[in-house]
């Protein structure tokens, strides 16, 4: 290969080109990104960005030392627009084209945002932009702060909110936050730390309208109540950036369709991060978008998929001090019990806790609040469970 592009300035995009170098390929490297920004860190948008504990140079993902070695030609506020699959060319949204012997796609998700006319005071949080349109209102006095998704963006920047003294409510449509990814048992445990952070939690309907006509006033409720709101934030989930990839006929279904290798129905065509469906999945968190570069890059040299890709499912969150840590492969069927540590009155106790999926004798997955040790042994010997499994497979 001459030539490569990876299509997206994103954190899986720039593992990706760091894995190019790191896997022997010299050629000419291209990264497109449709924001004019260099690769950032998201995670602390929510959280230590929102709230003023760090700056823009601390998200930075690279140095100009870094940007020097991998020598690649960056096609910043550049967004795709297509793909000719005949010729691997990636059209751009200025009319320039990009031929390339493979191509990397990357180009993450977007943020969901309710139907109906834009007021201010409504925010997404997804980019670096979206971070500093919302810091800038929130730093302006005390607001009325109406949340809309109790997910991992939504809590984390309700906890963030609450840390600088906002009134804040979350509305989830869902019984409680994360039961698809906690069970209703643990979720319930998670959902007290919002009443510990003093936000309040409303749960089990969703949202009719937002209120004003220019400015957001107030969010009506589907079963009747109205919120009074300065602000509000739309914290509803992501739909995977494929909207350029229209016409050329990749498989497309919630996502970029991949093997287990992260490859395309086109050996020369890989995906990677938020925007790929690896295997019949999407994981949108930043250990899929960190481990799947190295084994999609050395397909793509290749030819054709010579690795597979399936690592133990990992996430984290922060919340009102407390840090949640997941692992592993829950089912609806599986037992949980706390192994270490407190629950009082329905809560983590202060010194937090660790619970075990268990399933035929075996713990299937794990979760911590605020026992960081106990949790990467637990961890740890679920990865390795997983690996002899996975050895073990015809």
């Amino acid at each position: 290969m001459r030539t490569v592009t990876v299509v997206g300035a994103s954190l899986s995009g720039l593992y990706a080109a760091r894995e190019l170098r790191a896997q022997g390929f010299d050629g000419r490297l291209v990264i497109v990104g449709d924001e004019p920004h260099r690769p950032y860190d998201r995670p602390p948008l929510s959280k230590d960005f929102l709230t003023g504990r760090c700056g823009e140079d601390r998200l930075a993902l690279s140095d100009a030392e870094e940007s020097a070695e991998l020598d690649a030609e960056w096609l910043l506020g550049s967004r795709a627009r297509g793909l000719d699959l005949r010729d691997r060319t990636v059209l751009l949204n200025n009319g320039r084209t990009v031929s390339s012997d493979g191509v990397v796609i990357a180009t993450g998700a977007s943020a969901r945002r309710l139907p109906g006319p834009e007021r201010a005071g409504v925010h997404t949080l997804r980019t670096l932009d979206d971070a500093r349109a919302l810091r800038a209102e929130l730093t302006t006095g005390p607001r009325r702060v109406v949340v809309i998704g109790g997910g991992f963006v939504g809590s984390e920047t309700a906890s963030s909110c609450a840390g600088l003294g906002h009134d804040v409510t979350i509305v989830e449509a869902a019984p409680l936050p994360l039961v698809p990814q906690l069970g209703p048992e643990m979720a319930t445990l998670c959902a007290a730390l919002h009443r510990r952070g003093g936000v309040d939690l409303v749960t089990g309907t969703g949202v009719a309208a937002l209120r004003g006509t220019l400015t957001v006033t107030g969010v009506e409720l589907s079963d009747g109540r109205l919120l009074p709101a300065d602000v509000v934030i739309v914290g509803i989930g992501a739909t995977p950036n494929t909207g350029w990839l229209a016409g050329s006929t990749l498989a497309l279904h919630d996502g970029v369709l991949c093997d287990d290798g992260c490859v395309t129905a086109l050996p020369q065509v890989v995906a990677v991060g938020d925007v790929a469906r690896v295997g019949g999945t999407r994981a949108e968190h930043w250990t899929s978008a960190t481990e799947q570069p190295r084994i999609a890059v050395r397909n793509l040299l290749v030819g054709h998929t010579v690795e597979t890709c399936r690592p133990l499912p990992y996430f984290w969150s922060d919340q009102y001090g407390a840090r949640i840590q997941f692992a592993g492969r829950r089912l609806d069927t599986d037992t949980v019990r706390i192994a270490e540590g407190t629950v009082t009155d329905g809560a983590p106790g202060e010194d937090g806790f660790l619970a075990l999926y268990e399933r035929e004798g075996r713990t299937a997955a794990v979760l911590s609040v605020d026992r960081p040790r106990p949790f990467i042994r637990a961890r740890r010997e679920l990865a390795r469970y997983a690996d002899a499994m996975e050895a073990a497979a015809p």
